[in-house]
């Protein structure tokens, strides 16, 4: 079809008839909907037990809740943070959003970067950002009467999926309950948090093993517990000896350089993985760049939402590097 006016088949040129002539002026003069403006609302959600990972410990979740509406739709995102965020979003990213164009959240994306410019990109400015976009994504697919997945370049129909926590403040009857109810909704790899007292990490990864069987997959995630590359290395080592496949955030996400050494001499067949705490593109590509992991994650509420996370995705390939989405797996 050229400039909507004529249907080419074979060498012959055809014109529309007048019904279909006025479905393609309909289409081509069609002004796409507004963003009337959005909502933001913070839950804090108890936990039911105090829980801790390899560096951090909490007893609630706090979830900055974005809700991008028009006359017609409501489109949902979230993201995980301090109450600030909401603050963030209603001060400088609400009035961007008004009136935007629902069928183009990249655009409104590069604006809501750029008022961010002075207040700060990264940390809870990427958070709001995430949020924000993560909605708007869902408000044009609500508009188009699609999945947001349909909406987004599908690529399969499933995913794989892993069973994740083991949080270390659970205690051995907890640990065995949690790693049960993973494995008897068929999930076939499992994680848990490793890095608050070393000591005994052997003996809770053991348990584990005793409750998902041989052909289980095991995880371990640190959060950047580990002071040296020296350190992440012995527990790798010791990891490997006890079948576990994959060490995530063994150090801090901010040293790619330790990362890359830590990959160049963990043992062959454990993955290191990393990236949870990207705030852009930019970072994932630092760790693409340095050969920092064998695996890149990236959590779209934290990232820049769904503009940016299906950019870090082309970049991964680009390197031929597997990506893994962190948390969220909601959306």
């Amino acid at each position: 079809m050229a400039n909507g006016m004529a249907t080419y088949t074979g060498t012959a040129l055809e014109m529309p008839g007048s019904s279909e002539l006025a479905r393609v002026r309909s289409r081509t003069t069609h002004v796409s909907p507004r963003v009337d403006g959005l909502e933001v609302t913070v839950f804090e959600v108890p936990t039911d037990q105090p829980e801790s990972d390899g560096t951090l410990e909490w007893d609630s979740t706090t979830i900055i809740l974005v809700e991008a509406f028009n006359g017609r739709e409501k489109g949902l995102g979230y993201t995980y943070g301090d109450p600030a965020v909401a603050t963030l979003i209603e001060s400088k990213l609400a009035e961007i959003v008004r009136g935007a164009d629902a069928m183009r959240p990249p655009t409104t994306w590069v604006e809501m970067r750029r008022e961010l410019r002075n207040a700060g990109q990264p940390g809870a400015g990427a958070m709001a950002v995430s949020a924000v976009d993560v909605a708007l994504w869902d408000l044009k697919a609500r508009l188009l009467g699609l999945s947001l997945a349909d909406t987004l370049p599908r690529f399969r129909d499933s995913v794989p999926i892993y069973g994740s926590g083991g949080f270390t403040s659970y205690d051995a009857a907890r640990l065995r309950e949690q790693a049960r109810a993973w494995v008897s909704a068929g999930m076939r790899s499992v994680k848990i948090k490793v890095g608050r007292e070393p000591e005994i990490d052997p003996e809770r990864i053991k348990l584990v093993r005793e409750v998902v069987g041989p052909n289980v997959e095991l995880m371990v995630d640190a959060n950047g517990a580990y002071q040296s590359v020296a350190e992440a290395l012995q527990h790798a080592e010791r990891f490997h000896e006890l079948d576990v496949v994959w060490l995530e955030e063994p150090l801090p996400n901010d040293d790619p350089g330790g990362l890359a050494v830590l990959r160049r001499e963990r043992p062959a067949g454990i993955e290191i993985a990393a990236g949870e705490y990207n705030w852009s593109l930019h970072d994932a590509e630092r760790l693409l760049a340095d050969g920092a992991v064998d695996v890149l994650q990236s959590d779209v509420t934290r990232c820049g939402g769904l503009t940016e996370l299906l950019r870090i995705d082309g970049l991964c390939r680009a390197h031929g590097v597997p990506f893994s989405a962190h948390c969220a797996p909601a959306i």
